[in-house]
């Protein structure tokens, strides 16, 4: 079975059951879920004998989420036809992946998070070894970590903190040099339920 096949079984699959229950967002944080602005990121997965996942590291210079590790992604805007669209759309822009590389699987759960959006993650498969060119005005670099280490709960750890004056938790990942944390390993945490990938 190919990596994209196994992902599209599972992620079907995984979709089927209830696990609401089970998922992390910040929804409970969140006065006004209405608010909330549209955003998308690209989980692409690189189809490989050991898959990875590519991430971007954003510059210190900027104003939102300075320096922290996230998916290529952002916000919706007005002339993406959907989701998926914006995704790929800010996938070339941050790393220049041309959407002609991407094999889209599908959505997977959306996350609303207490900075403000509603966030839809697209899970996809590229090849590997692709010539990512990062955009220095939004990306400081990116990177590639194993999918198999991501999605294992041994290697994710819960954490407590206080952002606007409320204590939360947050999930965090450490990879090499790299601190994982927050929204984006909240996603990985939900991926890692929906497929099943804890085994």
């Amino acid at each position: 079975m190919t990596l994209r096949d196994r992902l599209e079984k599972a992620l079907v699959k995984g979709h089927e059951n209830d696990l609401d229950h089970l998922l992390y967002n910040e929804r409970d944080h969140i006065d006004d879920l209405v608010a909330l602005r549209d955003a998308a990121v690209l989980i692409a997965i690189t189809d490989r004998p050991d898959p990875g996942v590519i991430f971007v590291q954003r510059p210190q210079h900027m104003r939102n989420h300075p320096g922290q590790v996230a998916f290529p992604g952002g916000k919706i805007d007005p002339g993406d036809r959907d989701p998926i669209d914006a995704a790929l759309r800010e996938a070339h822009e941050e790393v220049a992946l041309d959407r002609g590389h991407v094999d889209i699987i599908g959505l997977t759960d959306s996350f609303q998070s207490g900075s403000g959006y509603n966030i839809q993650p697209v899970l996809s498969v590229i090849p590997p070894d692709l010539p990512f060119i990062a955009d220095p005005h939004e990306v400081e670099s990116w990177f590639e970590a194993p999918l198999d280490f991501l999605l294992d709960p041994k290697n994710r750890t819960i954490h407590e903190g206080t952002w606007n004056g409320r204590k939360r938790h947050y999930y965090e990942i450490y990879w090499q040099d790299y601190r994982i944390w927050g929204i984006t390993a909240g996603i990985l945490n939900n991926l890692g339920k929906r497929l099943d990938w804890e085994r």
